[in-house]
């Protein structure tokens, strides 16, 4: 389990900095794809699972959507969105963590403004539960990611 004691390079704060760094590559993806990042994301590493939230990451256009009763539409979008977009995002975790991811869910909800991610691994992790957060001016820092492939 991770503590405020952990000592640098022990596996609580190691695995704190790679939930930064993955939280901060999520935050970047978002920023590329639609223009705008969301405001803050934390991710927590538990068990055989990695669930990153992040909130305020819709963009104008989309809040006009909800704000016309069109959650769907919206919803929709950021589903095929994900659909286009799993095999790199998974990648992008596996290669992070070193470990198989068996599935992901991307969900976005409206009142408040979240988008959630889940990654379900091929084995628990070793170290109890874990989150790191980035937010504020690091999320508005963010260099935006390369274009996905096959993208322009």
């Amino acid at each position: 389990m991770s503590s405020d004691d952990d000592q640098p390079g022990e596996p609580g704060e190691q695995r704190q900095a790679l939930l930064r760094e993955i939280s901060t590559k999520m935050a970047a993806i978002q920023k590329n794809a639609f223009g705008k990042g969301p405001e803050g994301a934390k991710s927590y590493l538990f068990d055989d699972l990695l669930l990153i939230v992040m909130r305020e990451g819709l963009t104008v256009a989309e809040k006009t959507m909800v704000g016309f009763g069109r959650h769907d539409l919206v919803r929709a979008f950021r589903q095929q969105f994900e659909n286009e977009m799993t095999s790199r995002i998974v990648g992008m975790v596996e290669d992070m963590t070193e470990r198989k991811v068996l599935t992901y869910q991307s969900q976005v909800m409206f009142d408040p403004d979240v988008i959630v991610e889940l990654f379900v691994f091929d084995r628990a992790t070793d170290g109890g539960f874990v989150a790191a957060e980035i937010r504020g001016e690091e999320v508005g820092a963010l260099d935006p990611a390369p274009p996905p492939e096959g993208g322009s």
